[in-house]
């Protein structure tokens, strides 16, 4: 925690890591309040009708202790990875403190997620368990056969042996003592799209949760405060969902909001907002830009906001203190290493085309190839140093990919950006192919594979195009079998990748062409593609 506040500087000077020798999330978010005050509020799940259902920290210490119980008598133990393939919910946070209680490592899954995308993901992680829903469990049951390591699935449904319910499981257990870990035993495994190759496991340990501390509590302005409760409406199998207000607010004691919505209404945000008296939120610039264009409630009282993933003009931001009466701070991070740069309007001057400062306690820098700072001034790549709390540990199962990421101490962001001489870190773009839609870091590679799986596709290309509202979109390029391009086959396409990868990564654009640009070693050139 932050103790010292003042100007940024001094926010800066004053701030030292305190990294305990023993350390477990679901200790420090569960545990902890629920042995000083176990009827505190933790969380508030508010169903689709809008039915509202509270829990208090006693009450998801016994559900994760007993669920943590069930997982021992079915083998998960320490290093073991534990799917969770949910929408926001308490059943989310009782799955991850009950695998963290047995020294597991949770593995969050996007619930829009097609089959192909947790084939890929269960598979590559060699899950030994998943929780998950009705909607998850017809998933589930299509690709389990390919997955020999997935040897027990539970579900929140009503299901068929050999399925276990949740809650019949919670109910028949009894607790044990939980696993201890420290800060850098491995926590939580969250993947991550690259321009090549299938997607990477990001590995995180304990300490990542402490590693996000400082910046939530700078770019929420001095959190927590009397009265703050949290919601975000970035799904929790994401480290922004998670750990950019889920989890920080369950550290501090913060009443956390849960509601998924299938698709984002800026009038229902609106609306639970004021009904909820959430004060405290982390939203997605393109939430904020529908936000924008509805009527806000009086009852609305915000007091601050962060947001990331895309570039804040600087109208949003001044609709967020002249309208919403908070301010709107930028965050920059990735999920190999969040939350590192940002601002917070009442301890900085917030510069127009600048993400912030480097939050205390993670060193910034931007570097040449060869690893060495550029002037002040001039553009280069963003990079962290490390040791750093809320660096990953590592891809899962890849040395060559991990050490390919750093140069040196320093992590490499892949973005492009410079430093000021007051030391304001500026975006200028990525170094590679990532798309950057709606808050989604999407990877071409995926799609890719998905659309030239079809038969009556030679070879696809996907690139991101801009757009006003989600920054960028998907868009496809297609060379098609003879005779075969067609309004219909442009349909089909699309919704293949929506169901067998995720509707949030399909083309929004689909064009057929006679031929791609490749290099002479037959790599696509997704630039020529962007630019022509």
């Amino acid at each position: 925690m932050i103790r010292h506040w003042g100007t940024w500087d001094e926010i800066r000077a004053n701030f030292r890591w305190n990294i305990p020798a023993r350390f477990n999330i679901a200790e420090a978010c569960c545990d902890s309040w629920a042995r000083d005050d176990p009827d505190r509020l933790a969380l508030t799940h508010v169903a689709a009708d809008g039915a509202a259902t509270t829990w208090s920290y006693g009450q998801l210490k016994r559900a994760s202790d007993r669920l943590a119980a069930s997982f021992a008598a079915r083998g998960v133990g320490p290093g073991d990875r534990v799917g969770v393939l949910l929408e926001q919910g308490p059943e989310v946070l009782i799955t991850h403190f009950a695998a963290q209680k047995r020294g597991a490592i949770v593995l969050p899954l996007f619930s829009l997620f097609g089959p192909d995308a947790l084939s890929f993901r269960l598979a590559d992680s060699g899950a030994k368990l998943v929780v998950t829903d009705a909607g998850g469990l017809a998933k589930i049951d299509a690709i389990r056969a390919d997955l020999p390591d997935l040897a027990e699935v539970y579900a929140t449904d009503p299901a068929s042996a050999p399925v276990r319910n949740l809650w019949d499981e919670i109910e028949a257990a009894r607790p044990i003592p939980p696993v201890e870990t420290g800060p850098d035993d491995p926590a939580l495994l969250v993947y991550t799209s690259g321009t090549t190759g299938p997607p990477k496991g990001a590995l995180h340990a304990h300490r990542v949760l402490l590693g996000h501390l400082p910046g939530i509590e700078c770019q929420l302005e001095r959190f927590p405060q009397p009265g703050d409760v949290g919601w975000t409406p970035a799904d929790w199998a994401w480290i922004g969902g998670l750990m950019d207000l889920a989890m920080p607010c369950l550290y501090h004691g913060v009443p956390l909001i849960s509601h998924r919505m299938r698709k984002f209404d800026p009038d229902r945000a609106f609306d639970l907002i004021a009904r909820h008296k959430v004060r405290t939120l982390f939203l997605p610039p393109t939430a904020l830009k529908l936000m924008r264009r509805a009527s806000v409630p009086e009852a609305v009282d915000i007091r601050a906001i962060n947001s990331g993933g895309e570039s804040l003009g600087p109208d949003l931001l001044d609709w967020g203190r002249e309208v919403l009466g908070a301010p709107i701070n930028e965050i920059y991070g990735q999920t190999e290493c969040n939350l590192v740069v940002n601002t917070m309007a009442s301890a900085m001057e917030v510069r127009p085309g600048m993400i912030g400062q480097p939050v205390p306690g993670h060193e910034v820098a931007i570097i040449d190839a060869d690893g060495h700072e550029v002037p002040r001034g001039e553009t280069g790549e963003i990079a962290v140093k490390r040791p750093d709390p809320v660096m990953f540990l590592g891809y899962w199962n890849q040395p060559e990919k991990t050490a390919e990421k750093f140069i040196g101490d320093w992590l490499k962001t892949g973005d492009l950006g410079m430093m000021d001489a007051d030391g304001y870190v500026g975006f200028v773009s990525r170094d590679d192919d990532v798309i950057t839609s709606a808050g989604y870091r999407i990877g071409p590679s995926e799609i890719e594979h998905c659309l030239n799986g079809h038969p009556d596709v030679v070879m696809a290309a996907v690139v991101g195009v801009p757009d006003a509202l989600r920054t960028e979109v998907v868009k496809a390029f297609v060379i098609a079998r003879d005779g075969t391009a067609s309004d219909t086959l442009r349909d089909a396409l699309i919704q293949r990748v929506r169901d067998k990868v995720s509707p949030h990564v399909a083309p929004r654009a689909l064009d057929f062409v006679d031929s791609l640009p490749l290099t002479a070693t037959g790599k696509i050139m997704r630039r020529s593609l962007r630019e022509g």
